[in-house]
């Protein structure tokens, strides 16, 4: 464990001395100002290790939960020592001792006031100090950081094994899984499995995909059996026993499953160790999920970069269950836990909201809710094993007695707006349980979409999946509405799930998600709010802000990110209400801001002081003829002003400075085809070309198949398989190297570069060749190209 780097003369603790100063002149002694002075010192010296201080942080026990003023936590989710504050007034040793009888942990637990510290380590009083000296403080705080349970060495010992063998057991697996397809019984218990599984979760899934979810249950399915003590899971839960059946016929031959996963021992007995080591089922529960976003990511990045998995901060659950239960009661006159609320999680990961749901109602009421009236979706393998049995537990632990979670599938949400008739979802059971959650009167939908929009480039094989239902809703709603002019980002998953909730939830409801808040003041999402407006009654959004994809200054004001750095989009808590007597008028908008500059941790402090919606200082915003939320610093005149460009909307002659207006090119291929030394861009492009003509002639010869994404070898390094290139493949069209087309251009847009201007290997040219010389032939041209078209809102 490195040591904590701290001096007495060092700015934390120089800041906590004034503070405490500043304190006294004022007279203010109570605990719940002087801890915010520790508070701040603590979380500086978390940060150092990469740790975060939670505050209010939840420890549950069997009869009762306790909650200690704070936490240092790492990424893994566990717990390295707790704080709790006092202030002067009381007796400290009195205190801890009262705290340590009702059961607050004492492995290592600094209990503080502002002139005196007791530290617990290992369940004995190691210390007990005035911190009058800035010398003490500092090694009271070194101790207490120095601190680290035996089981937490082995576990940081596994991570780095983990990462090494779990890539090389993956490939192993998929190919002898791969080797296993070429004999009869094998293959046919695999192709049944993935007719299924394209019927219940994406007609357009490789079996390279359903491959992987095999792969999954065989790397995960011990921690199932062991971390969360339940051996009979893949025997009882249905998408498992369906998963066991292909693998039953995978280990008749030569598989032997315990011999092959040897090489995980020591990560399984790690992760089973630490996990045994927490008593709270909620701790092991965050554990369990930060095992599978820091691990298992690793082992599919795509899949889970497609399905934005990145799992939701407790303040940020604890805040949203909290406020659907408020505006519930004040609204309708009704609270989760009244019959007749169905409360559905459409994109549950593994179970967060549902916990906190569940833990919110009275547990009087809990087995009728629990058996009929919450619901939850998942797409993903890992993570519905890991809600099924987090919610189970949970039900367990809440009422004294097991019972499976009927509400739980394993399907994709927004099929389900698809108008297909009844379709087989997995396992009959599985089928049973979508067919029940649609016929359901949903009242709430809260939970967290999932977030990407942008495929990277066509060799990606990564792009996220169409809908005609939801995509055609959006086109005639949210598209329909706009005036902007480009509009890609509207294809973004989490617009889709404010479509599909809008349309999901019935005449009265609420749907609560946390999300990518690009569509506050987005251009091509004007049409969005236009219709969020009309679609609800009241309209309630907290920016959390964070986002990482603008200006430098912008950057630093929008502040840390609640989720995490892997996350770059601006992030906030949207709170839609609809009433039956809202008629044609729009919906009323409250934003509230989170400060500039502001820390992730910070952000989610003041998430729990306010703890629901009510206690929020919400400010009513006047939305513009354009539908503009944020106008704060707009001028009203700017409109009326004459544009640059016109919009062919307004006719022949539109009333503006210039009547044309492009992009620059799109080659969506910038790295292959742009370059300062020509005869490399030459090199590169003659080797694209190469590539082309033996993948045309590969396609030729199989009888030219339709689906070019699954027949083509991606040969990343050579060739990028932008949209324009498989188009032109299709077609049977071949591809020619013309040095004449290496031409010179202006880059992003002032850096001259040189361009092979092959139409066949560029997205787009837009209107360039009737602004410059349409001929290229013979002849250097200039041209310049656009910015780049990624959405600012991708995560």
């Amino acid at each position: 464990m490195p040591t904590l780097v701290l001096l007495p003369t060092h700015k934390p603790i120089r800041d906590y001395y004034a503070a405490l100063k500043q304190y006294s002149l004022l007279h203010v002694t109570h605990e719940g100002a002087v801890r915010d002075a520790f508070g701040a010192l603590l979380g500086s010296c978390a940060r150092q290790h990469k740790w975060t201080l939670v505050n209010e942080y939840e420890v549950r026990r069997k009869k009762k939960s306790l909650r200690v003023d704070g936490a240092v936590v790492d990424p893994w989710s566990l717990a390295h020592g707790y704080w709790e504050a006092k202030d002067e007034h009381d007796d400290l040793a009195v205190e801890a001792k009262r705290k340590i009888d009702l059961g607050y942990p004492t492995d290592n637990i600094v209990f503080q006031a502002p002139d005196r510290a007791i530290l617990y380590q290992g369940g004995s009083r190691i210390l007990d100090e005035s911190l009058e000296e800035p010398r003490v403080l500092v090694e009271v705080l070194k101790q207490f950081f120095r601190y680290e349970p035996p089981h937490y060495d082995e576990w940081q010992k596994a991570v780095a094994d983990f990462k090494e063998q779990v890539p090389r057991l993956a490939q192993a697996l998929e190919k002898l899984i791969a080797t296993e397809r070429t004999y009869p019984h094998f293959r046919a218990a695999f192709d049944r499995f993935a007719q299924v599984c394209r019927a219940s979760l994406n007609p357009r899934l490789t079996d390279d995909a359903v491959e992987k979810m095999l792969v999954q249950h065989i790397l995960t399915e011990r921690i199932f059996r062991k971390v969360f003590d339940n051996p009979d899971f893949v025997r009882r839960n249905a998408i498992a026993v369906e998963i066991e059946q292909v693998i039953d016929v995978l280990t008749r031959r030569s598989f032997n499953r315990d011999k092959f996963l040897g090489g995980l021992d020591r990560f399984y007995d790690a992760i089973e160790g630490t996990a045994a080591t927490i008593e709270d089922f909620g701790e092991k529960q965050g554990f369990l999920n930060s095992v599978y976003e820091n691990f298992f990511q690793g082992f599919d990045a795509k899949t889970a970069d497609t399905h934005g998995i990145v799992y939701t901060p407790q303040p940020i659950v604890r805040f949203m269950v909290k406020s659907v239960d408020e505006i519930l009661r004040r609204e309708f006159g009704k609270s989760l836990g009244d019959k007749g609320v169905h409360v559905l999680d459409p994109f549950v990961g593994t179970g967060n909201f549902l916990l906190s749901v569940m833990r919110e109602m009275p547990k009087t009421r809990l087995q009728q809710k629990y058996a009929k009236e919450l619901h939850a979706n998942e797409v993903m393998l890992l993570p519905y094993y890991i809600a099924s049995m987090n919610i189970e537990h949970e039900y367990a632990e809440l009422t004294g007695e097991y019972a499976p979670f009927e509400g739980l599938c394993l399907v994709d949400t927004f099929e389900l707006a698809e108008d297909a008739g009844l379709l087989t979802f997995m396992a009959e059971k599985n089928t049973q349980r979508v067919e029940a959650q649609k016929r359901a009167p949903i009242t709430v939908i809260i939970g967290n979409p999932p977030y990407n929009a942008w495929q990277v480039d066509e060799n990606d094989g990564n792009r996220n999946r169409t809908y005609e239902v939801v995509d055609g809703r959006i086109a005639n709603t949210y598209i329909a509405a706009s005036k902007a002019a480009l509009v890609n980002s509207l294809s973004d998953p989490y617009v889709k799930a404010y479509r599909w909730a809008s349309d999901r939830i019935g005449a009265e409801g609420i749907v609560a998600y946390v999300s990518n808040n690009g569509f506050l003041d987005g251009i091509a999402t004007d049409g969005m709010r236009h219709h969020l407006a009309r679609d609800f009654s009241a309209i309630y959004h907290f920016d959390l802000k964070g986002n990482a994809r603008t200006t430098a200054e912008r950057r630093r004001r929008e502040g840390g990110n609640v989720f995490n750095d892997q996350v770059r989009v601006g992030v906030g808590i949207t709170l839609l209400i609809r009433k039956k007597d809202h008629g044609e008028r729009p919906a009323r908008v409250y934003l509230y801001r989170t400060a500039d500059y502001g820390r992730a941790e910070a952000k989610l402090r003041e998430l729990d002081s306010f703890g629901q919606f009510g206690k929020v200082p919400w400010n009513e915003v006047t939305p513009d003829a354009r539908d503009t939320w944020i106008t704060e610093g707009l001028h009203s005149e700017f409109n009326s002003f004459m544009p640059l460009v016109g919009d062919p909307a307004d006719g022949d002659e539109p009333r503006a400075l210039f009547g044309l207006i492009s992009n620059g090119i799109q080659t969506n291929n910038d790295a292959y085809v742009f370059g300062f030394d020509r005869d490399a861009v030459a090199g590169r492009a003659k080797a694209m070309v190469e590539a082309f003509n033996a993948e045309l002639f590969r396609w030729k010869a199989a009888k030219r198949p339709a689906d070019i994404d699954q027949f083509l070898r991606v040969a990343e390094p050579t060739i990028k398989w932008v949209r324009k290139t498989k188009r032109c493949l299709s077609r049977g069209t071949e591809a020619r190297f013309d040095p004449d087309i290496v031409v010179e251009a202006l880059y992003r847009p002032f850096v001259r570069q040189h361009l092979f201007f092959d139409r066949m290997f560029s997205e787009d040219a837009y209107s360039l060749p009737s602004i410059f010389s349409p001929d290229l032939g013979g002849q250097r041209a200039l041209v310049v190209t656009g910015v780049g078209m990624r959405s600012p809102f991708a995560a």
